[in-house]
């Protein structure tokens, strides 16, 4: 979608936007990102949001300055004390602890289970082996399958102009994520744009949910929310479907009910 596009959509849907609570993937500077975790709070503050997800690198990705377990936890340290500060200065939103695990070909992640139990989410992304030709259906159910994360994210692993990102039985994969509750991930990244409006539309038969990400790596850039929205409003989406569109309490209770299965 172009910027244009996207806002002709919304613009027949102007409550879509009003009423999004949140933004469910960006990065601080604590692995490839400019912003500090209090400058994205902020700005998510201004947008008028409940909530954020800090989903920075994992260790296995060191070109993105992947943090390891230690840092994570350094990390959560830090975001209580931003909470805390939010707080007391009267503002509602929260930040969420989140990381994005990198994940094999195998779905297995690079980050030891325990380190993820006091997250409130854990995005799940492939990082590898992106250029296959070949189906690629059995690393997306054992992604799924995971029971650390409870949220696939940019799916295909595609970037504009330069790689076509990997081929499914998105179906069977829609499938299995609504059979186990599970969320997959529109990546409003404008090279992204992942996943793609006839893979939404497919997704949306399959009645699977679907988390909207900025994949943020400064505050401006929480701004390209709008390229998310604008493909589930033109796919058909329903709010109700969208992780975005739940309270704090509603989407920590979700999540929580996802591990337990």
């Amino acid at each position: 979608l172009t910027l244009t596009e996207a806002r002709a959509a919304l613009a027949e849907q102007p409550a879509w936007a009003a009423r999004v609570k949140g933004d469910l993937q960006m990065h601080t500077q604590w692995s490839d990102g400019s912003g500090t975790v209090e400058e994205m709070a902020q700005a998510a503050a201004e947008r008028g949001y409940e909530f954020i997800a800090i989903t920075d690198h994992s260790k296995g990705l060191k070109i993105a300055g992947g943090i390891d377990e230690e840092q994570l936890q350094q990390q959560g340290e830090e975001i209580a004390a931003v909470n805390a500060s939010l707080r007391s200065a009267g503002q509602s939103v929260r930040v969420l602890r989140s990381v994005e695990l990198n994940l094999d070909p195998r779905g297995n992640g690079d980050m030891e289970s325990e380190s993820l139990k006091s997250l409130d989410l854990v995005l799940g992304c492939f990082h590898s082996s992106l250029r296959k030709k070949d189906d690629q259906t059995d690393r997306y159910l054992a992604a799924l399958r995971n029971p650390d994360i409870q949220i696939l994210g940019h799916p295909r692993g595609r970037i504009y102009n330069f790689r076509l990102g990997l081929t499914a039985d998105w179906s069977q994969v829609f499938d299995l994520a609504a059979e186990l509750d599970k969320a997959l991930e529109i990546d409003a990244y404008p090279d992204r744009q992942d996943l793609s409006l006839d893979l939404l539309k497919l997704a949306k038969k399959s009645g699977c949910r679907i988390s909207l990400g900025t994949d943020s790596h400064d505050p401006l850039q929480m701004r390209f929310m709008e390229y998310a929205l604008a493909a589930a409003v033109m796919a058909g989406i329903k709010r109700e479907r969208i992780l975005n569109f739940m309270s704090r309490d509603e989407l920590l209770n979700w999540a929580a009910q996802v591990r337990e299965r």
